[in-house]
């Protein structure tokens, strides 16, 4: 396996391609915010519905390839594999993803109940939750990558939990709304 998965010229050309398309959701978003037509608040919903959803999936995901990292041996060629599926999924769908989740989220939290709530307040401090152990895994992936995992394979099944509950609270806060 070679030391890059992709050529300095694919790299140029991908990373162009982002900052075309940032570019673009930032002048629709500047739009839409501007003209704030009546079915904006619905779409905006859906886009964090989605992003929230792959951001989980990242939180869950992570913690597994970690089980299986912590066994493969340094330095060996599962080991390099794992980190380069550890870092894409951190870089490429967990960050944008958490991203987004947190500026719609609060755009929908400030347009749609004003901060008022205490529902509302749970809710974000367990996103504010996902959001730390997210930090604690992409450190987590760092680590992996430098050679420096302390954790076992049984202490990453473990720590697989935390997104479970947070994700549950979050969950029937929103559904539910028990402190309305």
């Amino acid at each position: 396996m070679s030391d890059k998965a992709t050529s300095a010229s694919e790299g140029s050309k991908a990373r162009l391609k982002a900052y075309v398309s940032v570019g673009a959701v930032v002048i629709l978003a500047l739009l839409a915010w501007w003209f704030d037509p009546d079915w904006l608040y619905g779409w905006l919903k859906v886009l964090h519905v989605v992003a929230v959803i792959s951001w989980m999936v990242g939180l869950f995901y992570l913690p597994r390839l970690f089980v299986y990292h912590a066994d493969a041996p340094t330095g060996s060629e599962p080991a390099t594999t794992f980190v380069v599926m550890e870092q894409r999924l951190v870089k490429v769908i967990m960050t944008p993803a958490m991203m987004v989740s947190w500026v719609v989220g609060l755009w929908l939290a400030w347009s749609g109940f004003g901060f008022l709530g205490l529902w509302l307040w749970i809710k974000i401090a367990g996103v504010v939750g996902l959001t730390v152990f997210h930090v604690y895994l992409s450190r987590a992936a760092r680590k992996f990558a430098a050679g420096q995992n302390t954790m076992t394979a049984r202490q990453w099944r473990m720590a697989n939990e935390i997104p479970t509950v947070l994700m549950i609270v979050v969950i029937i806060m929103v559904i539910i709304k028990p402190f309305a």
